[in-house]
């Protein structure tokens, strides 16, 4: 497939499907300057990965990236004609805090690193949670609830839940 040139369309059948595997690899944010995000996020205190460009910035994750493209080149890669649609997107990227004591802490990071508070870190029948935007108005959500688990290295275990459960 890959002797073909750029913009060959390879047919799909139904007969040859594959299920993908059960992760992500990269989160895609279109953003309408790729300098001016990626120093958001810097700000937030990641470090940028030395393996992106100027039109492509990669932060590791930790297993995936979150990476940051020009939003009209994403646009128009995926064929959507409108890379400007308003309104809510439906999405949002969840950090889970290590204490319900980070998460006003956080998002006040995120509010000098020149994000938007939407919803300050605020007691919920789960724990404590508050909302930020990014400069390109990506939603981000930073909770803390005492259900989720984590290994030694603070990565979410998926199949398990702290029988303690809500607070």
């Amino acid at each position: 497939m890959l002797d073909q040139p750029p913009g060959h369309v390879f047919p799909s059948s139904a007969s040859a499907t594959l299920a993908p595997s059960q992760r992500m690899h990269l989160i895609l944010l279109g953003v309408e300057s790729v300098p001016k995000a990626a120093h958001f996020y810097e700000a937030l205190g990641w470090t940028k990965s030395p393996t992106g460009n100027d039109g492509f910035v990669k932060f590791d994750m930790g297993g995936y990236a979150l990476c940051l493209i020009n939003r009209a080149d994403l646009a128009s890669d995926a064929l959507e004609p409108a890379p400007h649609k308003i309104g809510f997107s439906g999405i949002a990227l969840i950090h889970l805090a290590p204490s319900a004591e980070d998460v006003p802490r956080i998002l006040a990071r995120a509010a000098a690193a020149g994000g938007s508070i939407v919803k300050p870190a605020t007691r919920t029948h789960w724990g404590v949670a508050g909302y930020f935007k990014d400069p390109d108005g990506h939603l981000f959500e930073v909770d803390y609830e005492t259900v989720w688990v984590f290994d030694d290295a603070h990565r979410l275990v998926v199949d398990e839940v702290n029988p303690a459960g809500p607070v």
